[in-house]
């Protein structure tokens, strides 16, 4: 009978097996100091960014409810400095950047005509070759039907 009694587990001993054994699997997954410290941070700078964007937003319909009929009543008066300056600023930026490309499509028909070969130079030189073989075409089939008169030529070297 003895041998019964001995061979019988303890309730209290699994109870304290199976919670030591969840204890151990929690710590081993549980964030170190360093990662508690960051996921701290973390939280502390998103509640205050949600803080601020609440802030914001509360402000901006505020200042929309109550400026709303300063800005109807004064429209007619800063509008046209508005539209002058708006206007004025990209005829600036226009003739900025006209002024741009006018210098860099010089310098490219500059080096071209010194034959330095700009990129793309071999493009213009084939359409250009394209459109003589095309006008001596065009030449020679007047000439074959006898639409040929004393009129000065299209393309003088076709």
């Amino acid at each position: 009978m003895a041998d019964i009694h001995h061979h019988h587990n303890n309730p209290t001993t699994i109870t304290t097996t199976a919670t030591s054994s969840l204890i151990q699997k929690l710590q081993s997954h549980a964030p170190n100091s360093t990662a508690l410290i960051g996921y701290l941070t973390f939280f502390i700078s998103a509640a205050f960014l949600l803080l601020l964007a609440g802030l914001t937003v509360t402000t901006t319909v505020l200042d929309l409810i109550f400026l709303s009929p300063l800005i109807i009543i004064s429209i007619p008066i800063w509008f046209p400095i508005v539209a002058i300056i708006f206007l004025s600023v990209a005829g600036f930026l226009s003739i900025c950047v006209f002024g741009v490309a006018m210098v860099g499509g010089s310098s490219w028909v500059y080096k071209y005509l010194r034959g330095m070969n700009p990129p793309g130079s071999g493009r213009v030189d084939y359409a250009r070759s394209r459109i003589s073989d095309t006008a001596s075409h065009v030449k020679d089939y007047a000439r074959e039907f006898g639409l040929h008169t004393k009129m000065k030529d299209a393309a003088p070297g076709a």
